[in-house]
């Protein structure tokens, strides 16, 4: 056999065709939901097409495509879910699609048969049937795929977080120096300077992570405007697919994106919002926002271990800090109850022992420091 023999990759090809077009025939008789027993057997034929290309790949190779039968694992789901039902396996092919979406991306006889597109389609729609019950999907769910949720609770998350990596960083920083023994005009240059640095460090970072987060999504977008262009058919496919999968009917599917598709803008659009989970608009927000708030969020967490030393010296200053300090973690521990659901006083207390326990260490830290250097 040649070193460079194709025959093995297009043999381990087909045996994961056979496996996913098996699952997609198990989970399209035991669905009770029409809608989505209709998607399954559409994806189950869409499957036993791939395997019929790497069956064709196989002969034109000179080699015996064989028979090919679902694996022991594939077997074993199908059992499940004739027992147990659907709803007891789509967790577990959700993952298994997920960890081959990227599977053809390199290989040039997959990617001219446009099959790294497919599989990232039946990959999303899989990951919504997943969530979906059988009287359809449930309203978080479905927000959640549209792009209806951005802010709210990931906001106020993002804020208290960062207030508290403000607060907690700058009062281990200034615990230290202060263990030092160091000037109080020397701990309060330390501590706006701890302050000016991280709030610094966090804005840069967020900016970086939101221009990269924009920039992934607007080559997702190209890519799909481009798969658009050329095959069109392809992607009506897939918001019918997407569409059955939200628990419409055929008919109405169809119809849907036939009137999307017939507007490219709006055909792009759609597709970018229900394949790809990007808002076209928005494009993950503007990283100049996202770096400011951090700054402010963090520098304003930092400076309730500073203030004390604006006014205060010695052991007045560090025993100020630390209750500053202290309420200020309870009330952001407190906070963190808005989208835990914990007790707000069990949280405050967690943050409070945390916070006070890191800053005990740094101002150990510093004597120990500031001893072997004066001494």
């Amino acid at each position: 056999m040649a070193k460079d023999d194709p025959a093995p990759r297009y043999r381990s090809n087909l045996q994961g065709e056979v496996d996913s077009a098996a699952l997609y025939r198990a989970l399209s008789e035991t669905e009770r939901n029409p809608q989505l027993a209709e998607v399954y057997r559409r994806l189950a034929a869409v499957e036993e097409s791939h395997a019929e290309f790497w069956r064709s790949r196989l002969r034109r190779a000179g080699a015996t495509p064989g028979r090919h039968r679902a694996g022991l694992r594939s077997r074993f789901l199908a059992f499940l879910a004739r027992r147990l039902g659907p709803e007891a396996i789509l967790p577990i092919i959700n993952t298994l699609e997920r960890a081959d979406v990227a599977q053809y991306d390199d290989q040039p006889e997959a990617v001219a048969g446009g099959l790294p597109d497919m599989e990232r389609s039946h990959a999303h729609v899989i990951e919504i049937a997943s969530q979906v019950e059988t009287h359809g999907m449930a309203g978080s769910t479905l927000a959640q795929l549209e792009g209806r949720h951005r802010t709210g609770g990931n906001a106020l998350r993002a804020a208290v977080l960062g207030a508290n990596d403000g607060l907690v960083s700058n009062l281990s920083l200034v615990m230290g120096v202060a263990g030092a023994e160091f000037a109080p005009r020397t701990v309060l240059v330390t501590g706006l300077a701890g302050l000016l640095a991280g709030a610094c460090s966090m804005a840069m970072g967020e900016w970086l992570s939101v221009t990269s987060a924009r920039e992934l999504n607007e080559g997702q977008i190209r890519t799909e405007a481009e798969e658009l262009r050329v095959m069109p058919d392809e992607e009506k496919e897939e918001l019918v697919l997407i569409y059955q999968a939200k628990g419409l009917p055929e008919a109405q599917a169809k119809a849907l994106a036939e009137r999307l598709m017939a507007n490219p803008k709006t055909a792009l659009d759609t597709l970018a919002r229900e394949e790809l989970g990007i808002d076209p608009q928005e494009l993950g927000g503007s990283p100049w926002i996202a770096g400011g708030t951090s700054f402010l969020l963090f520098a304003l967490g930092a400076i309730f271990p500073v203030a004390p030393f604006f006014l205060l010296t010695g052991l007045a200053a560090v025993a100020t800090s630390l209750a500053v300090s202290a309420l200020a973690m309870f009330l952001i521990g407190a906070g963190t109850t808005l989208f835990t659901g914990r007790g707000m006083f069990f949280s405050g207390a967690r943050q409070v022992a945390i916070g006070l326990a890191a800053a005990g260490v740094t101002f150990g830290l510093g004597r120990l420091i500031g001893i072997s250097i004066s001494g």
